[in-house]
């Protein structure tokens, strides 16, 4: 059985502000070109925590993935050194991964669950794969960072009491979203008992 958001009403003004926000609004080129770089930055910066991702992409060198969600994109180049590089606009993509889920409501609450958004995914399989394997393996590791600037105790301190506030979060919306199902199926249960 399908389960209901405990806050439809966030869903449907989110779609709503979304689509007039994506309709009127486009971000000017300079920013979206900072954005751009500044991910960039930060997913060569994760990759270089881990050398097996690198080698995995530095195999895919050259190949170009094309990243989309609604009117935002991005195209990234392979590199040999098994980083990431921004690739020219016109760049043909090896890969598309286009996230179908519009509702930014819909995708963060998949991502605070720990799931992979839905993505449709054409062109080159073996590229696919290890883009796949980056997903399922590579992580930020934010104490380690944290540690650098702050020391290993505080840094160690604010993680912890991170995954302690997601973990309560995590139960409070799994318990609100099971008596919004059983409250659901109570009700469908009387109108089909008249």
């Amino acid at each position: 059985m399908a389960t209901q958001s405990p806050f439809p009403f966030l869903d449907g003004l989110f779609a709503r502000v979304g689509e007039r926000v994506g309709e009127h609004l486009q971000p000017p080129p300079w920013m979206v070109d900072e954005v751009q770089q500044r991910a960039v930055l930060f997913l060569n910066h994760v990759l270089q925590q881990e050398p097996e991702a690198q080698d995995r992409l530095a195999r895919q060198k050259d190949k170009v993935i094309f990243v989309q969600w609604r009117q935002f994109n991005i195209r990234l180049r392979a590199t040999p050194a098994g980083l990431l590089d921004r690739a020219a606009a016109d760049a043909p993509a090896d890969l598309t991964l286009t996230v179908t889920d519009t509702s930014p409501a819909a995708l963060a609450q998949a991502a605070f669950k720990g799931e992979k958004p839905a993505v449709r995914i054409e062109g080159d399989v073996q590229l696919a794969a290890e883009v796949n394997w980056l997903v399922d393996h590579v992580r930020w590791d934010v104490e380690d960072d944290l540690a650098r600037v702050v020391g290993d105790g505080p840094a160690h301190f604010a993680a912890s009491t991170a995954r302690k506030v997601s973990e309560a979060l995590r139960q409070f919306v799994s318990q609100r979203r099971s008596a919004s199902a059983d409250k659901t199926a109570g009700e469908t249960a009387d109108k089909s008992g008249e």
